[in-house]
Parts: C-alpha cells; structure tokens; sequence
C-alpha cells in the first residue's frame, strides 16, 4: 500500500488526466491516484481468466457481503431481496427521479451540489428545487430547515436527493440533522434518496449513519445508494448498490428500471465483492493518508494560500475552496489553469452558489499536494 506511488495516467483513457493539456495538474473529477487493492485485482484477473464474459447475475455471496456489511458497520438489518445493483449512483438516482415524480412535482436538493443533481430533475422535465446551505458559526455548512421545509410545500416537492457525506463540502450530518430531514420529509410525503458513495471516506473517527437505518418509518420511504468506486478508486466499472426496503417502492423503482438500466458488468460486481470482503485494511490506511493531505492543505490555506477559505472537510477527498477574497473576476477555475496550471472543477458546475469557489480533489499523492500549493501560492502573489 505505497499512496505515494507516481502512477502516469495519461497513458490511459483518464478522464481526470486528459482533459486539459499534459503541463495541467489534474485535481478535479472525484477518482483518486492510487492503486486498488491487491484483492481486487486479484478477483478481477481470476475471472477473466476464466476465459468467458457471458451475461451474468451477481456473483455468489456478494449480497451476503453487502447485508453484513451493513450490519457490522451500521447495525442496520438489510435482507438480501432488498439489495438491488445499478451501474453507479448517477443512474441510481435518475431512475428515481424519473420514475416517482409526476408532472407538476418536483425535486429538492442542497447547494452547492454535485453537478448530476442539478441535471436530474432538468432532464426529466422539471426545473430542481436549490436549498442553499449556510456557513455557519462551527465554521461548517449547515442546512437551513425552515426554508427547506418551505421550499418542500410552496414546490410540490416529491424527490429529495440527500447527499450525506456531501460534496462538494464534506459535512457529515449528525444523526439530529438527519432526523429532521425525514421529519419533514414525512410529514410531506417526500420519498428520500440518499447518495451516500463518500460514506467510508470519513476523518477524525467520525461515523457515518444512513438515513434509512434510523427507523423502519424512514425506511419505508428511503432508496439508499451506495457503492465501493469512490472507496477503493473503483469507479470505472461502474458498480453501485441500491437498499430499498419498501417492497412497494422497490418495485416501483424496478419498473422505473425496466428496459432501460441493466445491471453492471460482472468484473464490476467480482471487483465490489473483493473490495468489501477484504479491503479493510487497505481502507484504513487510505484514510489516514487522505487525513493527513486534507490536513496539508489545511495549513497551507493558514499561511501561503491567504485569503483563500474553506469549511474543512469532515469527509471526502473533496475540498471546497471559498476563493472570493482574491477579487479575481470571472471563473477561477481558468485564474487557476493560466496562473498556475492546475485543473480544478469550476464552482458555478455546483450552482449559483459556486461563483467565486473551485473544488479540489485531494485523492491523490502527497507531492502532487505540494506542487499544487506551490503553484497556487505563486498564482495568489502574482495578483
């Protein structure tokens, strides 16, 4: 387990890597730079091998996997009909979208966002519902419930997409916020879905609950998405879970399903069941290095990156970088690419909200860490 291996990517087909121009330092798009598990490859290797890559159902024992590690880890009791496999979050919630909202109805989500929530609700026909999230006197984003309440019943509101942790400002909800969402979301009749793909990459002994997992009430109206690709930089085989434990609902999204999302490919599903039977370790020590980046760039911004902000991340490889006091005008992801020449994700990709922020990803080696905060800090003395 060497994070600080160099690994050259742009001699793949890197999303992340070949964007921009190979003098660019790539710290965007949420998949990290390190080498997956040993186990992984392992499982992965073994089964092509096996010669034939026919259709398939989920290899044996994975749901078995999946249900126990539920309950080791949250103490949520899943049965195996309630695991459902989709190829990735983005799919997973669509399909939720699509398939629970009628015309007229809506769906609400906070902000900053990640980019696909703000596209979901657009692409079936509806506008989105933005509840902005507040800095607040902890020094981390907060939910402002009484206006998402508001916004609930003034738009017809009948999907929220819960993103917890969230990205792109890596708050993790205490188990009172996430109370108060299915409170109202109850009293309203709002069917929850809840991205949690970020909810192994937490700091500072921090847990994470699922919404669904707080009582049978909540679960009956919850479609939880989970997946090991941001976890074990899996992500390109596009392998995710979703826990749906109202039958009436399950099948509803089932149907929502029907013909048109398939399940994911089987190296994808050989890949998920070796990460989470035997990636523990490989996880914690990914964590405590990811720590200490997150960590790194927190004393930078102290120092040699002023007056640049940010609500330090409880979660997430994910830094949400508050940039407004530089008095840069226009994107500060191209201040960043000419100035200094690292690519970060454009704060208005997260909303309206965004203007005057970038989002970095620190899933990556420690050199690159602290190349970047050079490159920044001579960005910042250039104005």
């Amino acid at each position: 387990m060497n994070f600080d291996k160099n690994i050259d990517r742009r001699q793949t087909e890197s999303l992340k890597w070949r964007r921009w121009d190979p003098d660019i330092l790539a710290m965007w798009v949420a998949d990290t730079d390190f080498e997956v598990p040993q186990e992984v490859m392992d499982a992965i290797h073994a089964r092509v091998d096996h010669g034939i890559l026919g259709y398939g159902f989920a290899p044996d024992g994975l749901t078995d996997v999946v249900t126990s590690r539920l309950a080791r880890l949250y103490n949520w009791q899943v049965s195996n009909e309630q695991v459902q496999y989709v190829p990735g979050i983005v799919t997973g919630f669509n399909v939720a979208v699509r398939g629970f909202c009628k015309p007229g109805e809506e769906v609400i989500y906070q902000v900053p966002a990640y980019p696909p929530f703000i596209r979901a609700p657009r692409g079936a026909g509806m506008q989105g519902v933005q509840n902005a999230m507040v800095l607040g006197e902890s020094g981390q984003y907060e939910v402002d419930f009484e206006l998402f309440e508001r916004q609930i019943i003034d738009n017809k509101v009948r999907v929220f997409i819960l993103c917890n942790p969230h990205n792109p400002t890596g708050r993790v909800y205490r188990r009172d916020e996430l109370e108060k969402f299915a409170e109202i979301c109850l009293r309203h009749d709002v069917i929850i879905v809840s991205d949690e793909i970020h909810c192994d990459i937490l700091y500072d002994d921090r847990k994470h609950i699922p919404i669904a997992g707080l009582s049978k009430e909540i679960s009956d109206v919850t479609i939880t998405l989970q997946a090991p690709s941001k976890t074990y930089n899996i992500a390109g085989l596009h392998t995710s879970v979703a826990i749906i434990q109202n039958e009436e609902l399950r099948q509803r999204y089932n149907a929502s399903k029907a013909g048109l999302v398939g399940t994911p490919c089987i190296l994808g599903m050989y890949a998920a069941k070796a990460a989470y039977e035997h990636g523990d370790a490989w996880l914690q020590a990914q964590l405590a290095y990811l720590q200490a980046n997150r960590d790194l760039i927190d004393e930078a911004l102290q120092t040699d990156l002023k007056p640049i902000k940010w609500a330090k991340p409880e979660a997430t490889f994910l830094a949400w970088l508050d940039c407004r006091d530089l008095g840069v005008e226009g994107s500060m992801q191209e201040f960043f690419l000419d100035r200094a020449k690292v690519g970060f994700n454009d704060g208005p990709e997260f909303g309206e909200v965004g203007q005057g922020f970038v989002r970095l990803n620190f899933g990556t080696t420690r050199a690159n860490i602290q190349l970047a905060i050079e490159k920044m800090k001579a960005a910042i003395e250039s104005l």
